[in-house]
């Protein structure tokens, strides 16, 4: 019987964000469930936590990248056992210090507003500029406006409000209690997620962390055979 994944994608993704993990998957093994965090009801955590859970109705794996990685551990505190295996990717568990959060909360409503005033096209050019993604390969710059492309300015405004990190409680007290095995991958060239994600392997009981070398924030892009590997070990 396959073994069920559940895939979360980041901020300003789709399902899609997935592809080429799921091209390198083992024939038989798995079946991928890729989410599109656009059809929560509600659009919080607590929403994307139901959605998983009614994704598949036995154990499964969990695997989310970025915004998705967060949210992936909001999934599995919340029902840990419903999640066999996970997988986190470029991803950390929340800003700890409450000032520093309502600060990004607030930053996160203006960047919400000005996306909603905006088109897709506009937040494509814009996003491509963040600091974060600058050392994309072209071809992955070209891959992510296509699947930007996919969302509007509406959807991607609500997902902040509703899933950024200023409006996410921090877990970073809670990792203590998961006990399922737990990969963290980041990229190499990623400095401040490999450092987020070393920190992250610490804290949880059973974890292991890879760094990926030439590899930046979007690790399933670049190295999908690597996010195959960490849910099928």
């Amino acid at each position: 019987m396959p073994t069920p994944v559940v895939l979360v994608h980041g901020f300003a993704a789709t399902a899609r964000h997935w592809d080429r993990v799921i091209a390198q998957l083992p024939t038989g093994r798995f079946t991928p469930i890729a989410l599109n965090a656009a059809d929560a009801t509600p659009l919080t955590p607590a929403g994307v936590t139901s959605l998983a859970a009614d994704g598949t109705g036995e154990q499964f794996v969990l695997v989310g990248y970025s915004m998705g990685g967060r949210l992936a551990l909001h999934t599995a505190l919340a029902m840990p056992e419903r999640v066999a295996r996970l997988v986190l990717i470029s991803t950390g568990a929340g800003i700890e210090d409450e000032g520093e959060r309502a600060a990004r909360r607030a930053a996160d409503d203006a960047l919400a507003a000005q996306i909603e005033r905006g088109s897709i096209s506009d937040f494509i050019e814009r996003w491509r500029a963040v600091a974060l993604f600058a050392d994309d390969p072209d071809w992955v710059h070209a891959e992510v406006a296509a699947d930007e492309r996919r969302c509007t300015p509406a959807q991607l405004a609500a997902s902040i409000r509703g899933l950024g990190v200023g409006a996410m409680t921090p877990m970073w007290d809670r990792l203590g209690e998961l006990r399922m095995p737990v990969a963290v991958l980041a990229g190499a060239n990623d400095v401040a997620y490999a450092q987020t994600g070393r920190r992250l392997a610490a804290a949880i009981p059973d974890a292991s962390f890879q760094a990926l070398p030439g590899v930046g924030h979007r690790v399933a892009l670049q190295a999908p055979e690597a996010v195959a590997q960490a849910i099928a070990r």
